[in-house]
Order: structure tokens, then C-alpha cells, then sequence
């Protein structure tokens, strides 16, 4: 939400019988991270999502990874789409549009996104296989696409993302997180001409 100074910062806890996740954002930051969800590999793509989209992000999850880090990868994704959600408030002075092709050395991934209020997302492009792959012997493959369908979904935006290239397991998913941060630095930065909500229903 918008507070008296102008910060948009919200803070969300959400607290299952799998997990326990505190998600702190501010969009108004410089980048700055502190991630944790005892998910190593996750808590690089997290801390790249932070870096690249320059919003503050303070993230702390545990659960039942000993089963499987499904429950806390999904469920940190869910909280972080909801503060991303409340800190945008009623979204006015927003850019709302966001757009971004990164690439990491072989891999290229292309990330667009609508701060609409209408979540939908859509994802191709990944190579055959990717995901069944075990990303730094804990993150499965398909959970790169969960995650940003979990943050689209939650945070109320359209987010469209496409794999261009790739090779490496690894690359592919980090570019499309990238590419997701820049987008998201864009639409989500005040524009200093908008006056007010930017839609022609005025409200979104």
C-alpha cells in the first residue's frame, strides 16, 4: 500500500501445515535482498528477481522440504504475488507495462508483463525435458513456470514469458527470472506524467 511518505511497501506472513513464509517487498527500493527459503538454487533466482527489478525484498520461508520443496517454493511465490499486490495499492502512477528480453549467455528469455488486475499467464518455449531436470539437486525445472504462473496469479498480472534459447538447465531458468524482474521494473516505476489510474475504466 501507499503509505503517508509515498513508500509502497506491504508485508505479508501466510502460515500453513507445510510452510511459514514472511514476505517484505518495497517497490520504491534500490535491490536490496534477504532471502531465505532453504532452497539454495530458489534463493538465487529470488535474489536476481530483487537485484534486476530493483525492489527491496526480504523474504524468510521454511516447510516440509524434507517431502519435497514444492510447498515452500509455491507458497513463497504465493505471498510474494500478494505483497507485490497490496504494495501497488490502486496503482496509480504506474507505467502498468513492462517488457524485457534478457539473455544469459546461450539462453535468451523475453518477459511481458500488465499490471492489469487480471491475472493470466502464459509460458512457452522451454526445451523438452526441462522440466523433469533437478537444478542444484533441489529445484525441479517445472518450477520455474509455476512460480511466475504463482506470482502472475497472485500479484493480479498478466505476465506473458517465452524462452527464446537455451541449453543450460540453469541459464534457462535464470533468464526468465531476469527478464521477469526487468519487466517488472518497468510496470511497476511511477510515471511522472500519468495523473492517475493508467486505464480508460479507471481503476484496474
Amino acid at each position: 500500500m501507499t503509505h503517508a511518505d509515498g513508500a509502497r511497501t506491504a508485508k505479508i506472513e501466510r502460515t500453513t501445515s507445510e510452510s511459514a513464509v514472511v514476505v517484505e517487498v518495497n517497490l520504491d527500493g534500490t535491490g536490496t535482498h534477504d532471502v531465505s527459503t532453504t532452497v539454495p538454487f530458489y534463493d538465487h533466482m529470488l535474489t536476481a528477481l530483487a537485484r534486476h527489478s530493483l525492489i527491496d525484498l526480504s523474504i524468510s520461508a521454511h516447510g516440509d522440504t524434507h517431502i519435497d520443496v514444492h510447498h515452500t517454493v509455491e507458497d513463497t511465490a504465493i505471498v510474494l504475488g500478494q505483497a507485490l499486490r497490496e504494495a501497488l495499492g490502486d496503482k496509480s502512477g504506474i507505467i502498468r507495462y513492462g517488457d524485457a528480453l534478457v539473455p544469459l549467455d546461450e539462453a535468451l528469455a523475453q518477459a511481458v508483463v500488465d499490471v492489469s488486475g487480471r491475472p493470466y499467464f502464459v509460458h512457452s518455449g522451454e526445451p523438452a525435458g526441462q522440466e523433469y531436470v533437478l537444478i542444484g539437486g533441489h529445484f525441479t525445472g517445472s518450477l520455474t513456470a509455476h512460480v511466475l504462473e504463482s506470482i502472475a496469479h497472485h500479484a493480479g498480472m498478466t505476465m506473458h514469458v517465452r524462452l527464446l534459447a537455451g541449453r543450460d538447465p540453469h541459464h534457462i531458468a535464470e533468464a526468465q527470472f531476469k527478464a521477469l524482474a526487468r519487466a517488472l521494473r518497468t510496470a511497476v516505476a511511477l510515471d511522472p506524467r500519468e495523473r492517475g489510474v493508467p486505464s480508460t475504466k479507471g481503476a484496474l
